[in-house]
């Protein structure tokens, strides 16, 4: 007799669900998880029970009508906890830092917070005048800081072991503006890129693309980015948009060139979703990035494994190629390379006029033209 399937109408968003499903497991030949957004005949209906809901998934399964959620392997999924993990973490220091410097502001002191939150910068709130109940609080939450830091600098050494035997996310990192977390982050919330057909697909599946509203005739007008699927990796992806635009190459002139339309804070998104169609094609076709600059990428993946733990080669007879970085004209040349690729993007659009529309076909505004 063949194990049944289970269906469950909830994504697996939590530790707790990706839990569940792994007990279920060795009773069914295989969890099949339904979108519960999709599963009208459930969010829709006027009697709701655990028996009846329980029927009309085991219906829509065998006719083949039931959406599925990709369920993510057990590596994914502890990546993904990793992830989730070092960012309350980044959140809890976060607001202590902001406590801290309310309690400053509140005493008129000045707000110095690289040498307040440095090493010695205890001792510098101790030699503040301050009252002595607001002293206790600012140092109370210091002291926590500090705690925090440590436990985040143990989850930032695992985050570069794991990434140091990562392929894909050495191969993101060749793009300028993306660091290890930035990698890492997106890739947990991908894990499979083959369940992506296309670019658009990933695009919305970080709510990267605008809405669509369309009524009748009229014509569609596309609004703000959906917000759907995972948060924290689109964060991350504007906060790399917000870094390439600060440094050369062809994405910093797609940001720049938006920002003087619609401002930066829209160019920033425009400049992750398109960083998004740049890491599906890039990890469909194995294929690092174009524009890569070889010194800087060596730079950034020593800087991974000394955080790793690996020893450190200083004063040895044979530079690593790290090295090539700190040499000026080695610099220079790879950054004129990209000012170069950036001038000609430059001019590519330069050429471009705006077209009246045809006669009879609606004119469609996007947040990301």
């Amino acid at each position: 007799m063949t194990q049944p399937r289970i269906a469950w109408d909830r994504e697996p968003k939590s530790t707790r669900d990706v839990t569940i499903v792994r007990l279920l497991t060795p009773f069914a030949r295989r969890v099949v998880i339904a979108n519960p957004l999709q599963v009208r005949a459930i969010a829709w209906a006027k009697v709701k029970t655990d028996k009846i809901d329980a029927a009309t998934l085991a219906r829509l399964h065998a006719a083949q009508f039931l959406p599925e959620v990709w369920m993510p392997t057990e590596e994914v999924a502890e990546r993904r906890r990793v992830i989730a993990e070092r960012t309350q973490l980044v959140s809890q220091m976060t607001r202590l830092k902001n406590r801290i410097h309310s309690i400053l502001h509140a005493n008129l002191m000045p707000q110095e917070t690289g040498r307040i939150f440095g090493i010695k910068g205890r001792a510098l709130l101790e030699a503040l005048p301050m009252p002595a109940d607001q002293l206790r609080m600012a140092l109370r939450h210091h002291d926590e800081i500090q705690r925090l830091a440590q436990e985040l600098e143990l989850i930032d050494q695992d985050v570069a072991r794991h990434a140091l035997g990562d392929t894909n996310v050495r191969r993101l990192m060749t793009i300028g503006g993306v660091n290890v977390v930035v990698a890492t982050s997106v890739l947990a919330a991908i894990g499979d890129i083959r369940r992506f057909s296309s670019p658009q697909k990933l695009v919305a599946y970080l709510g990267l693309n605008p809405s669509v509203h369309q009524s009748g005739d009229r014509p569609a007008y596309h609004g703000h980015i959906t917000h759907q699927g995972n948060g924290h990796a689109r964060a991350m992806l504007v906060e790399a948009a917000w870094v390439i635009g600060m440094g050369p190459g062809p994405l910093s002139a797609f940001f720049h060139r938006i920002s003087l339309k619609r401002g930066k804070p829209v160019a920033a998104v425009a400049t992750a979703r398109k960083l998004a169609v740049l890491i599906w094609h890039m990890l469909t076709k194995e294929q690092d990035y174009a524009w890569i600059r070889p010194a800087l990428l060596q730079y950034k993946l020593r800087a991974l494994e000394l955080k790793s733990g690996q020893p450190s080669r200083r004063g040895g007879k044979t530079p690593g190629p790290a090295r090539d970085y700190s040499v000026k004209p080695v610099r220079d040349a790879e950054r004129d390379r990209v000012c170069k690729a950036e001038e000609d993007y430059k001019r590519f659009v330069a050429s471009w006029k705006d077209q009246p529309p045809a006669k009879g076909v609606p004119v469609v505004k996007g947040e990301n033209s």
